[in-house]
Formats: structure tokens, C-alpha cells, sequence
């Protein structure tokens, strides 16, 4: 298993993506949308920081999306090691598993 993305909580897409892309020497992946984009190195491999937009002032808004081939089976190794299912709701034919770590800071295991 890998990190395939840092997914970030911002309040303004635009302002994100201009700082992050140059912060960073990365590019949009794809057009942003006015709550989400997707930023990936403008050379080379590396992971990739996901803006995703927020309202809260709260912490905790990123979280980590963990890329996987076997979903199914990577959920289950990690709720053995002490990671609880988040209650959340999903949308149609979603491809991601919401996790919490033990400090119950929450993660995502995508399919692959």
C-alpha cells in the first residue's frame, strides 16, 4: 500500500491552487471545479495534494487517501491494527472506505 494523495482542506479553490502549484512546483491534474482539484508534479512522480473546499475553522479538514488493488482486504488489516470505520455517507458506486486512525484522525482507502 502507498499514499496516493494528501487531500487538503481549503476555503478558496482558486487562491489554493495558485499557491500550492507554485509552493510546490506542481500542476492541475484536470480543471478545478469550485470545491475540488487535484494538483500532481510538473515533473516526475510524487504524491498527490487533492484541495478539497471547506467551511469549517476547525482543524482536522485533509486527510490521507491511501491507493490500494485490494480494498476489501487492506480495510480489514487495517481495522486489525486499531482503525475504526468512520460513519459516513457514500455516494453511488463509491470507490473509497472512510477510516479513523486511534487518535481518530480520518483516512480514506481508495480502490485502485
Amino acid at each position: 500500500m502507498q499514499i496516493g494523495a494528501i487531500v487538503w482542506g481549503v476555503k478558496d479553490i482558486k487562491r489554493a491552487v495558485a499557491f500550492w502549484t507554485q509552493a510546490l512546483h506542481y500542476r492541475l491534474k484536470y480543471p478545478a471545479s469550485d470545491d475540488w482539484a487535484v494538483l500532481v508534479p510538473e515533473k516526475g512522480d510524487g504524491v498527490q495534494l487533492s484541495l478539497s473546499k471547506v467551511t469549517s475553522d476547525k482543524a482536522k479538514r485533509h486527510h490521507m487517501d491511501l491507493f490500494t488493488a485490494n480494498q476489501q482486504q487492506e480495510v480489514e488489516r487495517l481495522l486489525a491494527l486499531g482503525a475504526t470505520r468512520a460513519p459516513w455517507r457514500y455516494p453511488p458506486n463509491a470507490d473509497y472506505v472512510v477510516l479513523r486512525d486511534p487518535d481518530g484522525n480520518p483516512f480514506c482507502v481508495v480502490q485502485k
